[in-house]
């Protein structure tokens, strides 16, 4: 970290303390009036009652009073020997920081004055190093940029389909797997797993509209014809068209940037879907259960860690090979025409 950037952060952090010493002095001042109330309302009670009792009573509660507002006033004065003193800090800080700044400023300006003494081919050469250095750091800041707007916490909605007409997976297993290694990565706390069981076509969009996910992640049977199945009131295979799913997610929340077909044949889904989301992943045949628990975990694992979609989708594959599962070139990523998946990354690192 250079020494800028060091006296950035020490100014934030300091600033931020300085933000927490004031509003901690308002919280006190404010308690000044309602004490000062009960002091008043003491007096008068004294000066219209004959009552010693009453009085004395009073004369007590205007003292405990005084003193508690004597207390406040410490607090503030502390409070305010340390605004003083972090007000103070922040200064100092500031004037390291300008000074750290105009000696990088320096050392910038006699590297260009020395690059200007060179002969036109290394000026050229400087010029289209300088051209590209430009370039990444464009694109340094728009990174920078897109993870700042990344959400604190991102929902996974984890959408199951097992009918009683179609041989049976092991989908809690899947989810289990999915939320242990979710529970093991670094950035756990920012990635929250929900799941629907038994989940019917209108299901979808109830869920999507009261999770608001940015992944969604269906698991369970597919057909070859694009259809991915739920299942109907009495819990039978109900096919769904590709185009259904499609109009599901154009119609969705805003929020959803990955859509996961967990089901087998579904990457006609997934490059259809990308029309409207960042990235999709389907399967380009049959899945076994245990390979699809197997990548799906390790994925989301990979995501929880703050990596990119790309490197998640890969560490999947990584995950089966290393399992000795032969499927790794099973599962296909698509994303957006305009979007590296090397750069699309889902939980703010």
């Amino acid at each position: 970290m250079s020494l800028v950037e060091s006296y950035r952060r020490t100014i934030k952090r300091k600033k931020e303390d300085l933000k927490r010493l004031r509003t901690a002095r308002v919280t006190e001042i404010g308690k000044i009036p309602s004490h000062k109330r009960r002091i008043l309302s003491a007096q008068t009670t004294i000066g219209r009652t004959k009552s010693t009792a009453t009085m004395n009573s009073k004369y007590r509660e205007i003292e405990r009073e005084e003193k508690k507002l004597a207390g406040i006033d410490k607090k503030v004065a502390d409070i305010d020997k340390k605004i003083a003193t972090k007000e103070s800090d922040i200064l100092t800080e500031e004037k390291k920081l300008n000074r750290e700044i105009d000696r990088e400023q320096r050392k910038i300006d006699a590297v260009e004055k020395k690059m200007i003494a060179d002969n036109e081919r290394r000026m050229k050469e400087v010029c289209g190093m300088l051209d590209r250095h430009t370039e990444l750091h464009q694109e340094t800041n728009r990174s920078l940029e897109e993870l700042k707007n990344l959400p604190e916490k991102i929902t996974v909605l984890f959408m199951a389909s097992n009918p009683l007409d179609a041989p049976q997976l092991r989908l809690d297993e899947e989810a289990r797997a999915i939320q242990e290694m979710i529970r093991k990565s670094e950035h756990r706390h920012s990635v929250s797993f929900k799941t629907r069981w038994a989940t019917r076509a209108l299901d979808v969009i109830q869920a999507i509209n009261e999770e608001n996910p940015t992944i969604i992640h269906f698991s369970g049977h597919g057909s070859e014809e694009d259809e991915i199945v739920f299942q109907d009131n009495q819990g039978n295979a109900k096919l769904v068209s590709k185009e259904a799913i499609v109009q599901t997610m154009m119609s969705t929340s805003d929020e959803i940037k990955l859509v996961f077909f967990n089901t087998c044949f579904s990457y006609g889904q997934a490059q259809a879907v990308v029309q409207h989301v960042n990235a999709a992943i389907g399967m380009t045949t049959t899945i076994g259960d245990e390979a699809a628990r197997v990548f799906a975990a390790q994925f989301y694992s990979a995501i929880g860690f703050g990596l990119s979609v790309k490197k998640a989708f890969e560490q999947g594959k990584a995950g089966l090979m290393l399992e000795g599962i032969p499927e790794e070139d099973t599962p296909e990523l698509y994303v957006k025409d305009e979007l590296d998946p090397n750069e699309l990354i889902i939980v703010k690192p």
